[in-house]
């Protein structure tokens, strides 16, 4: 795949994605606690790394020596950074 094939793949994903984030925000269930574009920054740095080379590509590193939640390991990770003080 060349360059300007690459580009315009990302856009047509990236046109999808913001397709899919505007109905998305503009039909969530929960009036109480709506959501924004803000919801979608993770999604949209995901989208946008599929342009750079796959050396260069965001990758959650695994922890090792961590046990399944069956085995008492945590039943949920928290991946999203802490916000600053």
């Amino acid at each position: 795949m060349n360059d300007e094939q690459r580009r315009q793949f990302i856009a047509e994903v990236w046109r999808r994605f913001e397709a899919v984030q505007d109905w998305a925000v503009a039909n969530w269930p929960d009036a109480a606690h709506p959501l924004s574009s803000s919801d979608f920054v993770e999604s949209r740095k995901e989208i946008l790394s599929l342009g750079l080379p796959p050396g260069q590509r965001l990758h959650l590193v695994p922890q090792q020596n961590v046990p399944e939640p069956g085995q008492g390991g945590p039943q949920y990770e928290d991946v999203m950074p802490a916000p600053w003080p």
